[in-house]
């Protein structure tokens, strides 16, 4: 159960790291554009904003990478990161987009389930 559970928090801190690549580096370009259905005059007007959540998504992972690199020590600080993913998710459903809770709060829970169920 251990090793699902690593798997998936790191498949979860994967999936920051490319969130940080999307809103840091993408936010105003055709990818990033059409990832998140922005319109491009709204894209150039908020890539600051963008590229600073893409930094937060950034620690997040970086949290996530931190805790599984302690091993079994490493167990309190991967449930408070995947704790702020899923806070992160719920917000972001409830604020943002329904599909935030999908991409990144389901990922988070499921992950957090499996560490919670490893110990």
């Amino acid at each position: 159960m251990t090793i699902a559970a690593n798997v998936l928090t790191a498949l979860v801190a994967l999936l920051h790291c490319y969130f940080l690549v999307l809103e840091m580096f993408y936010w105003d370009k055709p990818r990033g554009i059409r990832t998140f259905g922005l319109d491009p005059e709204f894209a150039k007007a908020s890539k600051t904003l963008a590229a600073n959540q893409g930094l937060y998504n950034g620690f997040l992972a970086a949290g996530l990478v931190w805790g599984l690199a302690q091993g079994a020590a490493g167990t309190p600080v991967k449930v408070f990161f995947l704790a702020c993913v899923i806070v992160a998710g719920v917000f972001g459903a409830a604020t943002a987009s329904r599909r935030i809770l999908f991409v990144q709060a389901l990922p988070a829970a499921l992950a957090l389930a499996a560490v919670l169920a490893a110990t």
